[in-house]
């Protein structure tokens, strides 16, 4: 289970702030479609519609700072052996410091406690999950993400995401 977890994140222009990650609550919602669907306008991730993020706000977190969501992502299940990161994403202004890494770690804890062995993202942020220790991979080894969500998907015919997995557990 996900707990709150205090991190200090500095703003670029000003001192520290301080910044909660914690369970998303329907509160939230607005706040995360906001900022999910902001870089869904830019080509960067795909949208969410706020029932999707009512139906799934238990599978999210959620960073706070200064009593505003600045950042969200999600670890969705998509079969016994294989879970995704999903709409990761961070305000702007607090980008470049620690918060996307604090947002993913209790993900892939959660990923861990629930004995799910492999982890995956569908990202362009090839960097920042081979720092997490994530690899690439081709998109046709992860053949139930593929089933279930890429048969709908407006980009499936021209997706350009990269596909990466980290390994958590050797299948037993």
């Amino acid at each position: 289970m996900i707990t709150s977890i205090d991190v200090f994140v500095p703003q670029r222009h000003e001192p520290e702030v301080r910044a909660r990650v914690r369970r998303a609550s329907v509160e939230d919602v607005e706040a995360m479609a906001g900022l999910i669907n902001g870089y869904a306008a830019d080509g960067l991730m795909l949208p969410k519609t706020l029932a999707q993020l009512y139906n799934n706000v238990r599978d999210f977190v959620v960073a706070e700072a200064d009593g505003q969501v600045v950042g969200c992502a999600g670890l969705k299940v998509t079969w016994r052996d294989l879970s995704e990161i999903v709409s990761l994403a961070v305000a702007p202004a607090y980008q470049g410091q620690g918060l996307g890494r604090r947002l993913v770690e209790p993900l892939i804890k959660e990923a861990q406690t629930l004995r799910i062995p492999t982890v995956f993202a569908l990202t362009y942020q090839v960097p920042f999950f081979t720092k997490l220790g994530f690899l690439i991979v081709p998109k046709d080894t992860l053949s139930q993400k593929v089933w279930q969500d890429c048969v709908t998907c407006p980009k499936q015919s021209c997706c350009d995401e990269i596909a990466m997995v980290r390994v958590l557990q050797k299948e037993q």
